[in-house]
């Protein structure tokens, strides 16, 4: 019997935290770094919200390595991703909206940077990283 079960499957983890202070120049927002050890798929899902200045960009990289905290961080393959960084980043146009990229590399960590060009005004974003297939379900709840 086929299951839609996915609460028991997965694990979110905070990306990049929500602030009230939304970033207002081209400082890079850097992710938390995920362990994708115990999951069989990873996600980053990046939520914006208001994206003011009328003509900033925002692109996306993502980096992998073997070490806790990225000390050994490199860029990874577009091979090793789902969905490219090109369609992970995003416009001043695009308020109030969520993509998303995949990563299927075999490094442990990951984490995504967002850099933004042309940006005066504010500029509303988060993240959350998604791991799924758990190796040992149900995963924690509240997630560890």
């Amino acid at each position: 019997m086929a299951t839609k079960d996915l609460h028991n499957n997965i694990a979110p983890k905070r990306g990049i935290s929500p602030v009230a202070a939304a970033q207002t120049d081209n400082t890079a927002i850097v992710s938390q770094i995920v362990d994708t050890a115990g999951y069989g798929s990873v996600e980053f899902l990046i939520l914006t919200g208001s994206l003011a200045d009328a003509d900033a960009t925002f692109t996306v990289l993502v980096e992998d390595g073997d070490a806790a905290n990225l000390s050994d961080a490199a860029a990874v393959a577009d091979t090793f991703l789902l969905g490219t960084e090109a369609l992970a980043g995003f416009t001043f146009a695009d308020d109030d909206k969520v993509f998303k990229i995949g990563y299927v590399g075999i490094k442990r960590y990951v984490r995504v940077t967002i850099t933004p060009a042309n940006n005066t005004g504010n500029a509303c974003v988060a993240g959350v990283w998604l791991l799924g297939n758990a190796r040992s379900k149900p995963s924690a709840n509240p997630p560890a």
